[in-house]
C-alpha cells in the first residue's frame, strides 16, 4: 500500500493546457487571466467583486486592512483555528479575543462569541472572524444578527469551505456570495478544493472596500489614464496572483461540481462505515440542506475511554502508510500567543477537541480500497484497546 496523505491535488490535461497557454503568451503576470479567473470566481459566488491574491493569508491581511483596522481594535475569532488570521490581526496591533468552539465541529458558535463579549466585558468590537472548519458553514443566520447587534465587520475565513452552499434567511446562498458577510476569504493551496499552486482570493459587496484592497494589493498604487504616471495611496504590498497561477485555477474551477461530489462521496462512505463506533468514535454533527466542500472530514476519538493519547492513534495509523492529520491545535496553546493568562476553564470545548480530533484523507484521488483500508485500521485499533482492559 502507497503512502496515502490526508490531501492532495488533482490535475486533468486541461489544466496544463491553460498553463500552456499562458507560458507561451506576452503575459505571464498582470495579463488576461488574472481577469478572466476573477471574473469568473465572482460569477460562481455570485457576488459583487472579488480580487486574487498571492496566499489565503495575504488574502485575510487585505481583509483586515480594508477594514482599516488597527491598533487596539477589538477582533474575535475561534481558538481553534490556522494560525494566518490571528497572525495578521495580530501585526496590525489588533486586540484578539479567542471564542471556545463547539467541541465536535471545532467551529465558533454564536453563543461563543457572546460569552467571549460577556466574558471579556467589550463594548466596542471592531469585526468577527468565522472559520468554517472541514467546510460546512454553520450558523449563518445567528452570526449575521450578531454582526447587526454590535454593528461590526464580519469576514468569514473559509479557505476551507470554497463551493459550500448554506441557509441564510430560509435561502440556499454560495459561501463567498457575501449576503451574510462584509467579506470572505479563500485559500487555493494544493490541498484545497481547487488550487492555483500558491494563492487565494477576497470577495465582497462593498466597492470601498474592494477599491482598497486593490490599493493595498498592488503596493498602494493609484495609476493615471497614462500608465507612467501613478501615484501611492497606501503603505502597500505585492499580493498580486500570477497568470500562470490563474490559469490553473481558472482550469480547476470549470471542474470544481465533480471535485465536490467525490468529496462528499467519500464523506458519505467514511459516515456509513464509522457510525458504529460510538462511543469511541464519533463524528460531527452538520446543518442539512447544504452542500459542504468536505475540504477536511473530521473525526473525534474518545481517546480517554481507549486509555491512550492521540499521537498514539497518528503514529500508528503512519505505520500503516496512512497520513493523518491535526487541524488545530488552539491558539492559546502556541508560544507566540501574548496572553499567558488563559484559563482553561472558559475553553472546556476546545480543549476536549484539541485532545480527541483528527482530520481522514480526503481528496479527488483517493481510491475506494483506500478508503477501506483506512477504516479497517480505525476499526482494528479501537476494537483491540477495546479488548486490552
Amino acid at each position: 500500500m502507497r503512502n496515502i496523505p490526508y490531501g492532495n491535488h488533482y490535475l486533468e490535461t486541461s489544466d496544463f493546457s491553460y498553463v500552456k497557454k499562458v507560458l507561451n503568451s506576452n503575459f505571464i503576470t498582470n495579463g488576461p487571466y488574472v481577469h478572466k479567473f476573477e471574473d469568473s470566481l465572482k460569477s460562481f459566488f455570485n457576488t459583487r467583486y472579488v480580487a486574487t491574491t498571492s496566499s489565503g493569508t495575504s488574502g485575510l491581511h487585505l481583509a483586515f486592512l480594508s477594514i482599516n483596522l488597527k491598533k487596539r481594535d477589538v477582533v474575535i475569532m475561534p481558538a481553534i483555528n490556522f494560525i494566518a488570521s490571528y497572525n495578521m490581526a495580530i501585526n496590525l496591533s489588533a486586540k484578539v479575543y479567542l471564542a471556545d468552539v463547539d467541541k465536535l465541529t471545532g467551529q465558533m458558535t454564536p453563543a461563543d462569541v457572546e460569552n467571549c463579549i460577556k466574558r471579556n466585558k467589550l463594548k466596542k468590537i471592531k469585526c468577527i472572524v468565522t472559520m468554517y472548519l472541514g467546510g460546512s458553514p454553520e450558523n449563518l443566520d445567528n452570526f449575521y444578527k450578531i454582526k447587526k447587534k454590535y454593528n461590526c465587520f464580519l469576514i468569514e475565513d473559509a479557505c476551507h469551505a470554497f463551493g459550500s452552499l448554506a441557509s441564510f434567511k430560509k435561502k440556499i446562498i454560495r459561501i463567498g456570495s457575501n449576503l451574510n458577510s462584509d467579506i470572505s476569504v479563500f485559500s487555493f493551496h494544493p490541498v484545497k478544493a481547487i488550487t492555483t499552486g500558491e494563492g487565494g482570493c477576497v470577495s465582497t459587496r462593498s466597492k470601498i472596500i474592494f477599491n482598497r484592497i486593490l490599493k493595498f494589493r498592488n503596493h498602494g498604487i493609484v495609476r493615471s489614464k497614462n500608465h507612467w504616471n501613478y501615484n501611492i495611496a497606501v503603505n502597500g504590498y505585492n499580493y498580486r496572483l500570477s497568470d500562470i497561477n490563474c490559469a490553473l485555477g481558472h482550469s480547476q474551477l470549470k471542474q470544481i461540481n465533480k471535485f465536490l461530489k467525490k468529496r462528499n462521496e467519500i464523506a458519505l462512505f467514511y459516515k456509513k462505515e464509522l457510525k458504529n463506533l460510538r462511543p469511541y468514535l464519533t463524528l460531527p454533527s452538520y446543518s442539512e440542506q447544504k452542500l459542504n466542500s468536505y475540504h477536511l472530514f473530521l473525526i473525534s476519538i474518545n481517546f480517554r475511554k481507549l486509555k491512550v493519547n492521540k499521537d498514539f492513534f497518528l503514529k500508528y495509523m503512519l505505520k500503516n502508510n496512512i497520513v493523518c492529520q491535526f487541524h488545530y491545535k488552539p491558539i492559546y496553546r502556541y508560544k507566540i500567543f501574548n496572553n499567558k493568562k488563559i484559563l482553561l476553564k472558559n475553553f472546556i470545548n476546545a480543549e476536549y477537541y484539541y485532545k480527541n480530533s483528527l482530520s481522514l484523507p480526503i481528496y479527488y484521488k483517493l481510491k475506494l480500497r483506500e478508503q477501506r483500508f483506512i477504516i479497517n485500521k480505525i476499526k482494528n485499533f479501537i476494537l483491540n484497546n477495546i479488548r486490552k482492559f
